[in-house]
């Protein structure tokens, strides 16, 4: 990164090492930083002593500001638990009703951190907001900004950030994305920061025990008991609700058969989970809508990988673009559990086109 040259960047501090390394960086480079921490939602009763796994919960805020104190940084908390309620909460309830898998980080990225935030940093005067996602950006010739995936491959997180615009980019900064973690982890302690030994998160923020179909049920999703049958219509199992499946799904089916079976599709418009072996969960091409470009394409087909998951490995494919917001991918080797709901985000090597969400 540039030296800061006194320029004004809010950093959003979730209270993990990654966020508070940002802030440290940016501090010493220059930038006249302040930390902000959101409240995205109330907290979550847990067992006495129990520390959370997740990121934003009020322990985590108190950690973040524990780091800002540290660092000498103004640090200030803003709520904004109704949006989040509406946007991301909202939105994961909705989907699972659909039949769809949500990904509520991509969804809280593109509409709480990289819309409201990034306007939030505007109004309080800074001139970029900065997070500590494992990600980079590039400028090109024509001065465009470019996403691109982290240096540290085991952490990239480009995929939670494909709705970012060229013009969103402009005003955001990843200081993190360009090391390993082990060295993060370094400078942590190096910064003697208080958060330098913390456990990463691994859960959805809002669902500190990762029981989402509780989680599900308490916010009004009934119980609706209905058919697990095969492709070809044959009952072989009952279900207590298709909110309780996912594509690719294979434990907790209940099903005694004669080789494993995992879930293939959700048919909400007649309450059944479809299930069949592994091979069947194979498919060549996905249909992606509400796409967002980095660029828009230039041309109707192109080449690109695909990645459909956070933990895929980006697959050669085809790209053929059927309007401003819609593609289909067709991949060259059959890809796995392909889930609705889920993003498809595409690449050129290390950067990242745009994506669209799968069908």
């Amino acid at each position: 990164m540039e030296p800061g040259n006194n320029r004004r960047v809010v950093v959003a501090m979730s209270g993990g090492v990654d966020s508070s390394v940002s802030a440290a960086l940016l501090k010493e480079q220059g930038y006249e930083v302040t930390g902000v921490s959101l409240q995205l939602y109330d907290p979550v009763p847990r067992e006495p002593g129990c520390r959370s796994k997740t990121c934003c919960s009020l322990d985590d805020v108190l950690d973040a500001g524990r780091v800002a104190k540290r660092l000498g940084i103004p640090f200030e908390v803003i709520d904004m638990r109704a949006e989040f309620r509406e946007l991301v909460m909202g939105y994961f309830i909705a989907e699972y009703a659909a039949g769809r898998t949500p990904n509520p980080c991509i969804r809280c990225n593109e509409l709480i951190k990289f819309d409201l935030l990034l306007k939030k940093a505007r109004e309080m005067g800074a001139d970029l907001l900065a997070t500590g996602h494992y990600a980079r950006t590039a400028e090109d010739g024509a001065g465009r900004k470019w996403l691109l995936a982290g240096l540290d491959a085991a952490k990239d997180q480009s995929y939670f950030l494909f709705t970012l615009t060229g013009e969103q980019l402009q005003r955001i900064v990843f200081p993190v994305g360009r090391l390993e973690k082990t060295e993060v982890r370094r400078l942590a302690a190096g910064f003697n920061l208080p958060v330098a030994q913390k456990h990463e998160s691994q859960e959805i923020c809002f669902i500190p025990d990762n029981d989402y179909v509780g989680f599900l049920e308490s916010h009004g999703t009934a119980q609706k008991p209905g058919d697990i049958v095969t492709a070809d219509g044959t009952v072989v199992g009952r279900h207590a609700g298709v909110h309780r499946y996912t594509v690719g799904q294979r434990k907790g089916l209940g099903i005694a058969w004669a080789h494993p079976l995992h879930v293939r599709a959700i048919d909400t418009a007649h309450n059944r989970v479809v299930v069949g072996g592994r091979a069947e969960l194979a498919a060549r091409s996905l249909n992606a809508a509400r796409a967002t470009w980095n660029s828009p394409p230039t041309t109707a087909e192109f080449r690109a990988a695909c990645r459909i998951r956070y933990r895929h490995t980006p697959a050669p494919c085809r790209v053929v673009i059927r309007a401003e917001d819609r593609f289909e991918v067709h991949f060259d080797e059959p890809q796995t559990s392909v889930t609705p709901g889920q993003a498809a985000v595409l690449y050129d090597g290390e950067r990242v086109l745009g994506g669209g969400w799968i069908e």
